[in-house]
């Protein structure tokens, strides 16, 4: 394990370009959260939607964004510009909070949701080629994993903001709505003010124009890399969203609505932690390896929720599913820039995006319809199964050899 001179000296060595994209996804990711940490108990309670529906709107919207996050990532790598990308989708999640803020309907949701996503489809891609393009070879892992950490820090923020006003403001839903609208702004500025195209992708040494989408690209990924699409695949599938821990508690076990965003602090907490660390430590041993352990504890979370019998089970399971999402996203997201060629990497990350989008529809749809028939304790033992497929086709996808992730594609 690397200790903690080790930590500080890694700190000190990520470019501050890094610094900046992970505080704007910090304030982003605390607009966002702050209306999302409440929105499904929003929906069931006041607006009264039925679970089932609650399911196909989450995997409708995530599925959507996740096709956006493809084609932007591949205009990117055409137009070999990420900035432009990052800025419009921050403005768009920006506006789309005074939408439900005004209208307080299963429309008004909808248009919100609908808005939110594209903006974070149209940044999402070509933010996470930006620190591809930036970060060192050497300490790839630990720039990505700064990302994801302040990030999810932004989301444990948010969740915190939404408990304590929702407490104060005895569940005034729309106040809380327009508040979301500050992060968001500021995260626009850091975006605008702090953030620079990397001089390689203004001045390419390749100076020849490439069509948009160039179907010839794809067997260039590689082997590999379509292989590590396929286990994306099926692993995603056992995500069921956020929405279903809350409800899940507030259903099953009585949590209270103002305290729907507890689920969301504590779920980002454990992500924030384990996120950065993770990243440090795959820098300097099998990323492969740390990929299979978080299979195995959202295995662990899995059951700890499905056979919760009260509350302060389920936020075991609820912590402990915090951790496997910063150990699968940061080595994901490593693992996809690995195994791309710098030119292709916002394609690579299209495609990961695209695959991830299919089955969060997949597991968001078939999460609600478990729900609505067999109950909420019975989506996880959906997730189970569907992590331990997964978790053997990782096996297979493993080096016989000592994982050689430090050789970057050129």
């Amino acid at each position: 394990m690397p200790n903690t001179t080790s930590h500080q000296s890694t700190l000190f060595s990520i470019p501050r370009q890094i610094w900046g994209i992970g505080w704007g996804v910090f304030f982003i990711n605390t607009s966002s959260v702050m209306v999302r940490s409440i929105a499904a108990v929003y929906l069931k309670v006041v607006v009264g939607v039925d679970i089932g529906w609650i399911g196909f709107l989450e995997g409708f919207i995530e599925g959507l964004s996740f096709a956006i996050k493809t084609f932007a990532g591949v205009i990117s790598d055409y137009l070999r510009r990420r900035k432009a990308f990052v800025t419009i989708g921050y403005i768009l999640i920006a506006i789309s909070n005074p939408v439900i803020a005004v209208w307080a309907t299963f429309g008004g949701v909808f248009v919100y949701r609908v808005i939110a996503r594209i903006g974070n489809g149209v940044q999402a891609t070509p933010r996470d080629a930006l620190v591809g393009d930036i970060a060192p070879a050497k300490s790839r892992g630990a720039c990505y994993g700064l990302r994801v950490g302040l990030g999810i820090a932004g989301s444990f923020a948010g969740a915190f903001i939404a408990w304590h006003f929702m407490h104060k403001s005895s569940n005034n839903y729309q106040q809380l709505f327009w508040l979301a609208t500050v992060p968001a702004i500021i995260a626009v500025l850091i975006v605008l003010i702090f953030i620079k195209e990397p001089k390689k992708n203004l001045h390419p040494k390749d100076h020849q124009p490439r069509h948009p989408i160039h179907w010839a690209d794809l067997p260039r990924l590689g082997r590999r890399f379509w292989m590590l699409m396929g286990v994306v695949a099926i692993f995603m599938i056992a995500q069921v969203g956020e929405p279903f821990m809350v409800l899940h508690a507030h259903l099953s076990f009585g949590l209270l609505e103002a305290d729907a965003p507890l689920i969301f602090l504590l779920f980002n907490a454990t992500h924030s932690l384990s996120s950065f660390p993770v990243g440090i430590l795959s820098d300097r041993m099998s990323r492969y390896h740390l990929l299979a352990l978080g299979f195995v504890i959202l295995i662990v979370s899995d059951l700890i929720l499905a056979l919760a019998t009260n509350l302060t089970t389920v936020f075991v399971g609820i912590a402990i599913w915090g951790f496997q999402m910063g150990v699968h996203q940061s080595m994901f997201l490593a693992l996809v820039a690995d195994n791309s060629p710098d030119d292709l990497r916002g394609t690579a990350l299209s495609v990961y995006y695209l695959i991830w989008g299919a089955s969060a529809f997949l597991a968001n749809t078939c999460g609600g319809i478990v729900a609505q028939v067999f109950g909420s304790s019975a989506t996880y033992l959906f997730s189970l199964v569907v992590a331990i497929i997964s978790l053997v086709f990782l096996l297979f996808l493993m080096p016989k050899k000592r994982d050689r992730h430090h050789k970057t594609i050129a």
